[in-house]
């Protein structure tokens, strides 16, 4: 089974864009209703027993059941008959809030973290039906329960041998998108390790350097639209709440960090591109993203995006084109010679690698060179461990010309099988 998402933007009616910003709200409420609803009853359960508070006591009688997802969703049977507003928004549009409210609670008891959060107005910004009629597709149109159908620009064609299974209706500064979920019955192998071997280095001087010399410069995002948005902010700030120029300018400053966010991910998608231009096998360095985004270069950590680009963009172009992406532990991997592997130590402001073998290159490539050899290195001692006659994937590192360029080609047989 393969999933595909397939993000489209609504072109919807005025009346279409009214149900959506109502359906929207109601879903707000929802959520806000039944996370109250859960709050309550846990905190009933925790009034000591030989004081009360000085303000209010929760009043749950002690047979009421915790309000699951299960509950929750009986209520809310039951309520829709009573209430026009929930009866006039699609059921299993409202379940799916309440299933993600408890997947929330889910995590926080798994994580130890807190509550979830109450949504303000205009907070809740997406909805999802999780099933769709039996033809809910047509050229630049898609049906949608409780809309109809609903134009799209269609910037690229469906998938040929998919069905489409789920939809998620987004609203963001831009506009409305739509979410769409393609399933297909097939099993696509994992790419095989062989072929072309690349190690890529990712840092802050430039975005990413590979094992070919391949340089990437980092382009700051948010630092160079940074004065613009501080403009923004400034003159929403003068603005008198809730007025109509103020929902102008937080408009503006809605589709000003819209703008960052699709620059920044277009540039991922063209560097993991490059990328698997170039190479049948991508090693990357398995970084603490997280410890390294608090940092003193915290804000250019996160305006880099890294942690978008190792493991999410790149691990899908890599996937589609049939490219294997594997990481390597980074640690120590700018503080060694790739010709001969002695330890070289370097201070952060050294930017060249000098070594008395004679090595001599930019740090970032050097690096790039370590993860290779780390990962070839691994691949040989695995490949002596098995058995005769057992040809392991990745003992074979050669020069694959025909297959560093294209789509997977098991994905094509796949569909055409």
């Amino acid at each position: 089974m393969i999933t595909l998402t397939y993000e489209y933007k609504l072109k919807p009616t005025q009346q279409q864009a009214a149900q959506i910003d109502h359906d929207l709200e109601v879903c707000r409420r929802v959520w806000n209703y039944a996370l109250r609803e859960r709050k309550d009853w846990i905190a009933s359960r925790k009034c000591p027993v030989n004081a009360c508070s000085l303000r209010s006591e929760y009043i749950i009688p002690a047979d009421v059941p915790y309000p699951s997802f299960k509950v929750q969703c009986q209520r809310l049977t039951e309520a829709k008959r009573l209430n026009a507003d929930l009866a006039s928004v699609n059921a299993q549009a409202l379940q799916q809030v309440l299933r993600r409210l408890d997947q929330a609670f889910d995590r926080r008891k798994n994580l130890g973290a807190g509550f979830p959060r109450f949504k303000k107005s205009g907070q809740m910004r997406s909805f999802s039906f999780p099933q769709l009629g039996k033809v809910p597709l047509r050229d630049g149109a898609v049906k949608l329960p409780g809309l109809g159908w609903t134009a799209i620009r269609q910037s690229r064609p469906y998938p040929d041998g998919f069905l489409a299974k789920q939809a998620r209706v987004v609203k963001r500064a831009s506009g409305y998108y739509v979410m769409l979920s393609f399933q297909a019955n097939i099993a696509i192998p994992e790419p095989p390790l062989v072929g072309h071997v690349v190690g890529v280095d990712v840092g802050l001087e430039y975005f990413l350097s590979t094992s070919d010399g391949l340089q990437l410069e980092r382009p700051k995002f948010f630092v160079d639209l940074q004065r613009k948005l501080k403009s923004l902010q400034r003159r929403l700030k003068r603005k008198q709440f809730g007025s109509a120029n103020w929902k102008k300018a937080q408009s503006k400053v809605a589709r000003l960090h819209e703008q960052i966010a699709n620059t920044r991910k277009d540039f991922h998608f063209k560097a993991a591109h490059q990328l698997c231009d170039g190479a049948d096998v991508i090693v990357v360095e398995d970084l603490n993203l997280i410890g390294l985004s608090r940092g003193i270069l915290g804000k250019h950590m996160l305006d880099a995006g890294h942690g978008q680009f190792l493991n999410s963009v790149l691990p899908w172009v890599g996937f589609k084109r049939g490219k294997a992406v594997v990481k390597e532990k980074a640690a120590g991997s700018s503080q060694e010679c790739p010709d001969c592997g002695e330890p070289v130590r370097k201070a952060l402001k050294t930017r060249w690698h000098e070594c008395p073998c004679g090595c001599s290159m930019p740090r970032d490539i050097a690096s790039g060179l370590v993860l290779r050899n780390r990962f070839e290195k691994r691949c040989r001692a695995d490949s002596a461990e098995n058995a005769p006659g057992e040809d392991l994937a990745g003992s074979a590192l050669r020069s694959s010309q025909d297959s560093v360029n294209g789509e997977s080609p098991a994905i094509r047989e796949a569909l055409a099988g």
